[in-house]
This record gives C-alpha cells, structure tokens and sequence, in this order.
C-alpha cells in the first residue's frame, strides 16, 4: 500500500541563517519503505537539506524515529501529516545535523569505571539519550542512555558501584528524571530509574526558608474555584494510566453544558515524582503542562490521577511562581466533574 504524505520540514543552516523555517514537501510512499526514505525525498527535491548520514536520530511529529521505522508504521500512528525536526533543535548546525558533542562528553563521567562493552552500549542507545523528556526542562541533564548504562554497570556486578552512583547522584542527573520518554517506539524503563534512585537516598531540597515561603505564598495565593462548569472550556488531563477514554470524558463535560478542551501535554508527567529531590523541576513541569491546558483554551482541568490533583492545588503558588505569570486554571477529579453532573441532573 502506497501513502501521500504532506511533510513539513525543518531547514537551518547556522553559517547563514538567524532563525530556522519550515517548507512544504508532499510525496508518495509505499508503506513497506522505510522512515529514512522521506528525508532522502526531501534532499532530492531541495539541495540545501541535510541530515546525519551516521548515527541517525530525528523527531517526526516531536517523536524520536531513527530512520528504520516503516512509512506504515509512522502513518497508523501519527497520521500522513508529518513535521521533521532535528532531534534536538537548539543543537541543529545544517537542518537535521546536530552538534552532538554533549552526547560523549555526558559519557566521560562514567568513562573511569567503564569496560569497552559499556562504551558501545551507551554509543547504542544514541536515539534514546536525546529523546529524553527531562532534557526539555533541564538542558543540562545528562540523558536517559547515562542513567541506563549506569544501572547496567551495576547491575552486571562492577566493583565501581559507589563511584557509578555518585556520577549519576546529581540534580543534572538522577534527580531530574522523571522517566518519560519521546522514542516512537518507547522502552518501559521507569524500574531501571526507580532502581537506581532506591540505591541512593534521595537529597533534600527544601530548606527552613523555602518550607516557610511555600506555606506563605499558599495562604496568600489560592487556585481558581468556580461555582458552576457550565459554559466552561474544559480539560482532561489522563496521565499515564487514566482511568476513562478522552471521549468517555468528553460526554460528561458536554453534559454539563461546558466545552471540551484538547491539549498536548494530556499524557505526560507532572513532576509530582521529583518534588522531594529536584522542586525547582517539579514545578517548571507542572506550570508546563497545566499552561499548555490553558493556552488550549481551559479554565477548568480534570485530573484522571487524584495524586496528580492533589499536587496541582497543594503547589498551586509555586507552579505559578515557576511560571512567571497567573494561572487562572481551576484543578478537579473526575469523582468532582461525576458529583457536579449528578446535581446538575437532580436540579
């Protein structure tokens, strides 16, 4: 089976350009053609594109592909409309081409305790490193492929266990990985990350003075609390594992006569598994998932998870603050949205 494809990809070039721009492509594909083929397509149609011949990784529709995919694949997930990015944009030198050079200097800290097949695992896990979520929030973050190599090292019995841990027992490190990642094909490696912070004991952020400055600026700041949902622009936020579809949801919420609100960030993490060791993280991504809900159009998100619920209210000042600007965003269960729907239907 053959595809039409309208891909719009990015162009760059840092000895001539100031900003990046986008141009239109649309081509047809057979579906057994792998995800390479569309750059190839690209470069044939305008010179000036470029991408790695080597090591390749890029981001189609922000998810982390490595040109071995198929085009059927790419299609029955992300639809035939397509943007190509480098895999990391602020690194892009020409179009997809980056400056990886962060990739192998991360890996000079595990370097001392390392064996030849460590160097290639970690050398194999290229794609993963620069699809690793917390680096959105924390440039400086060491990578997901560190972290996994590391747990490997251990795992595989490496006399160097303590000094593993202490290259890894850092807020660019450990402690900014909260274990989500932007792969097209993801790996469940959340118990690799889990195992490793269980080996450590967690540092402690909060001081006297932040404690007592969280406690005030929660008296003097409380989130946004409306008396009825209707005629509200609403949101779900579904976490990893929610409870209801988007469209089981999106019933209820035309049942009370409000609009319901899509965003992007609906299935990623909130930081509320990083508040204890890195708060300053914590709350750069709650503020960005709870402003993406509403620049979308919400003044009212559901939360699937009651934790994820609870953290929003209990942090609502300092997510605000992280942000740098108010959000005017009330945050509710889907046990609430069910009780407000029963009294509306009583009534």
């Amino acid at each position: 089976m053959t595809y039409r494809l309208n891909v719009d990809a990015f162009f760059f070039n840092a000895k001539t350009d100031y900003l990046p721009y986008y141009k239109p492509f649309t081509m047809t594909l057979d579906g057994e053609a792998k995800s390479v083929e569309i750059l190839k397509q690209i470069a044939q149609a305008n010179e000036n594109f470029a991408y790695p011949q080597e090591r390749l990784a890029f981001r189609i529709n922000d998810k982390v592909v490595t040109g071995e995919e198929s085009i059927e694949e790419i299609v029955g997930f992300l639809g035939t409309e397509l943007q190509i990015d480098p895999v990391t944009s602020y690194r892009s030198n020409h179009c997809l081409v980056i400056n990886d050079d962060d990739f192998m200097a991360h890996f000079e800290k595990l370097a001392p305790y390392a064996t030849a097949e460590d160097k290639a695992y970690y050398e194999s896990r290229y794609a993963l490193h620069y699809a690793s979520e917390s680096t959105n929030f924390n440039r400086d973050y060491v990578g997901d492929a560190l972290l996994v190599t590391a747990h490997k090292m251990i795992k595989e019995g490496s006399e160097h266990k303590d000094a593993i841990l202490r290259v890894i027992d850092d807020e660019d490190a450990l402690w900014s990985c909260e274990y989500e990642n932007n792969m097209f094909a993801p790996e469940a490696l959340e118990s690799t990350i889990e195992e490793l912070k269980q080996m450590l004991k967690a540092p402690t952020s909060k001081n006297l003075c932040e404690k007592i400055m969280h406690k005030c600026m929660q008296k003097r700041i409380q989130m946004p609390h409306f008396q009825t949902l209707q005629g509200r622009g609403i949101a779900y936020y579904q976490g990893q594992q929610p409870q209801r579809t988007q469209e089981e949801v999106d019933a209820k919420i035309n049942a009370v006569g409000a609009t319901p609100v899509h965003f992007s960030r609906t299935h990623k993490r909130y930081g509320g598994s990083l508040v204890t060791h890195n708060h300053t993280l914590a709350y750069k991504k709650a503020a960005a998932l709870l402003l993406d809900a509403l620049d979308s159009g919400a003044d009212v998100l559901v939360c699937s998870e009651k934790e994820a619920c609870n953290f929003f209210r209990e942090h609502y000042a300092m997510i605000q603050k992280s942000a740098g600007r108010d959000i005017e965003l009330e945050v509710i269960t889907l046990e609430e949205l069910d009780a407000h729907t029963a009294n509306q239907e009583a009534a």
